[in-house]
Order: structure tokens, then sequence, then C-alpha cells
């Protein structure tokens, strides 16, 4: 399995978000194994309802958030982990003064979605990872997902718009593009909105 960790701040608006849809969205074949994590996360917390509204669409046939409980992140869990993707550019940094040795595996969401997107490659898994590793300029890449805690229902349908776009980037790659289903085509879309959680 190939292990990728979602994180933000409090693991329970948007890295939950990226686990539950990811999940959703791969293939009962998949080799991806998803979870998440807050920097600074609550503890046994349950997922913030108004994002937990966006869960429920009948495109989805409504995934279910009532048994996510948040974690705080630990150098274990990304020790762990073959991936780091994280809502913003400042979780990278705080994970990177910590661990700077995970620094060619732990990206922005929004990072690692725009240099996929300019990858003419089809490595997937670990490969895929190092080629984005490699690429010239990553650093300079800021696209943050803006945080919609406690900022209504219009920035919860917001950042789970952005959300879904990136992960139809990035999990099709990471799976040797075998597709996520129901996310949008966004094989030219690029997001990029700035928030803080």
């Amino acid at each position: 399995m190939f292990r990728v960790l979602f994180v933000c701040t409090a693991n329970i608006c948007r890295s939950p978000y990226m686990e539950l849809v990811g999940r959703w969205a791969l293939p009962e074949d998949s080799n991806l194994a998803l979870s998440s994590a807050g920097t600074l996360g609550f503890v046994d917390h349950p997922m913030n309802d108004t994002m937990a509204e966006t869960l429920a669409g009948d495109d989805r046939g409504g995934i279910d958030a009532q048994a996510f409980r948040s974690r705080r992140l630990t150098s274990a869990l990304v020790n762990e982990a073959d991936l780091v993707l994280t809502a913003e550019d400042e979780h990278r940094q705080f994970i990177l003064l910590e661990q700077p040795a995970a620094f060619r595996k732990v990206f922005s969401l929004g990072q690692f979605a725009t240099v996929v997107q300019r990858l003419d490659s089809q490595a997937s898994g670990s490969a895929l990872v190092d080629a984005v590793a490699n690429t010239s300029g990553i650093a300079q890449i800021r696209a943050d997902v803006a945080d919609p805690y406690r900022r209504g229902r219009r920035a919860a349908a917001n950042c789970a718009r952005q959300i879904d776009e990136l992960l139809a980037v990035v999990l099709p790659a990471l799976d040797n593009h075998a597709g996520a289903r129901r996310l949008p085509d966004t094989r030219s879309t690029r997001s990029g909105t700035e928030g803080e959680e």
C-alpha cells in the first residue's frame, strides 16, 4: 500500500474532507491508503458539522462522516507516510521545521497538483513523488486551500469544490492513472486560493 497523509490545522475541516472524499473516489482495487491529522489538531473530535454537510450530496451517495475522529500530527505519522499533502504551505513549513529530512515527500495539496499537471510522466506512487520532488522551482509554487472554519456554508462549499478539483488531479496520478470516480475533470484547471485554519 502507498500511504498518503492529509494535514491541516485542527483535522476537523479540510484534511478529513480530503481523506473521506479521497476514499470514496478511489476504485476498490486502489493501492492508496488515505488518512489525516492536524498540526495543532483537536484530539478525538468529530468533523466540523458545516463541512460534513458538504459530503452528503446526492452525487456522492451521502459520504458518512459520523465515524471520523480527529487526531494530532506526530513525527511517527509523517515517518510512516509515503506522501504528506497539506492544506496550506504553512502546514508544510510546520512539518519541515520539525522534520527537515522529510522535505522530499511533504507538499501542499495545491502545490503537488500543480506540478503533477505540468509533468509529462506516467509515473505513479513513489516514482511520481520523486518526480515532483525533483521538479525545479517547486518551492515557489503556492496554492493553499482556503479554510472554511466558522465561515458558513458558502465557504465550506468553495473549500470542498477546490479540494475536489485538486484530488481529481492527484489521486488518478498517484494510483497508476486508474481514475477517480465522479470527481471533476480538471486536466486544464488549476486552483490556488489562500486561507488559514
